[in-house]
Formats: C-alpha cells, structure tokens, sequence
C-alpha cells in the first residue's frame, strides 16, 4: 500500500480554489481523493486544468486516478 494515501489532503499542496472544492466534498485524506475518476471530479465542481494539478501530484507519489495500482 502507498504510504501517502493515509496523508491529510493539504500534503498535496493544491491551489486553495481547488482545496476548497474538495473541502466541500468531504475529500480529506489523500485516499477519498484518489478514489475518484476524473468524471466525478468534473462533477464536483473541477475544471479540467484543476484535475490536471491534481492527476500531477498524485503522479508524483506514485498514484493515478481511474488506475488502482502503487507503483
């Protein structure tokens, strides 16, 4: 298991507009997040450039949306 699904949303360091949606929708660990596709993403509220900066950073710890794998 990754060791950074259990970190508190803010470990990703996001945009305050795009924290602030996520907020909003009880996403507070950095697991609620990655469980989401980019679909229920949109639906929540995320453009297309706040899904980008999110899929980045979950890249970077080793994690993918719509792809339920650790690297």
């Amino acid at each position: 298991m990754n060791r950074f699904l259990d970190k508190d949303i803010t470990y990703l360091n996001l945009d305050k507009n795009i924290s602030s949606i996520l907020e909003e929708n009880n996403i507070c660990k950095v697991n609620d997040l990655w469980v989401y596709n980019k679909k229920t993403l949109k639906n929540i509220g995320m453009t297309n450039s706040d899904i980008k900066k999110i899929m980045i950073k979950l890249e970077l710890l080793g994690l993918e949306l719509n792809k339920k794998y650790n690297k």
